[in-house]
């Protein structure tokens, strides 16, 4: 079978070297089975995604030689594949509408169970009677998976990461996620379980920040009749001062080592050793 991998950042800010290193294990996995590499924006935050950032990413991955099969997949422009999956769902009874606002959440989070993630949300809105939904469906609303009930329907599932062998999903420890939300009708794990499998996509890379979200995005497989790929959950960049490589902690842009005159092959070089420049910080390979 063909290795698809991808790589699927989110436009809302230049890529740094975090972004690269995940980059370049996904290029590689694909590259030296002699399978495919694909490209996609996450672009479903309206707010903060730039059309400027879809242009740097496609600069900054060419600058490192990292080329990519066929054409970008754009998730801004497949609302209407996620409305249908959530359709499939609302069929089956396994989502509800949430009208809890932050701060209504914030408040009752302080007493509901956590999770590897932190607060779970505590249901307020799963127990609303049919009638009282249907009321209210006027209201901004998300709209929440029914995870114990969808948890009732599969019976127990499993996965495969690459470095911690078969796993037991656990999708209840995450809680009652969002699949849609107030401003966007869909979320991160209804959008990437749907275009995994709409790519065809076999080998998913990504950082262990993301371990977690698989078992959510494994129930959502089993639900939607749709195939599971094989996980590749690699370690994180960190900082000099020991903090993960990230926009919200300063990472310094690909651009800005470009406009220094860094050299591209060597930067690539060192990604693949796991060596960082000098002062930037470590990789886990």
């Amino acid at each position: 079978m063909e290795i698809v991998s991808r790589f699927a950042p989110s436009p809302t800010g230049r890529l740094h070297l975090g972004h690269a290193f995940s980059a370049v294990r996904a290029h590689d996995l694909a590259r030296d089975a002699g399978g495919r590499f694909l490209l996609r924006i996450e672009d479903i935050d309206g707010t903060r995604s730039r059309e400027a950032f879809v242009a740097g990413i496609e600069e900054d991955l060419r600058w490192l030689g990292l080329h990519w099969d066929g054409p970008v997949m754009r998730q801004s422009r497949r609302m209407i594949t996620y409305a249908a999956a959530l359709g499939q769902l609302k069929a089956m009874g396994l989502v509800y509408p949430c009208f809890c606002t932050r701060a209504e959440i914030a408040a009752a989070s302080a007493s509901a169970p956590h999770g590897p993630e932190g607060s779970l949300y505590p249901g307020t809105c799963r127990a609303l009677p049919d009638e009282a939904r249907a009321t209210r469906l006027a209201e901004p609303h998300c709209w929440r998976l029914d995870v114990a009930r969808a948890v009732a329907r599969t019976g127990p599932l499993t996965w495969h990461d690459d470095q911690k062998g078969w796993i037991r999903a656990e999708p209840l420890a995450q809680g009652d996620v969002v699949l849609a939300r107030k401003e966007t009708p869909t979320s991160y794990h209804l959008s990437v379980t749907v275009d995994d499998a709409a790519q065809g996509v076999t080998d998913v890379v990504r950082g262990t920040d993301l371990f977690e979200a698989t078992h959510i995005h494994r129930l959502l497989q089993a639900l939607l009749g749709l195939p599971t790929p094989l996980y590749h959950h690699h370690g994180l960049l960190t900082g000099a001062d020991g903090k993960r490589l990230a926009k919200r902690n300063g990472a310094r842009p690909l651009a800005d080592l470009r406009a220094e005159g860094a050299d591209p092959a060597a930067l690539l070089a060192a990604l693949r050793a796991g060596q960082l420049p000098v002062g930037v910080g470590t990789a886990e390979v």
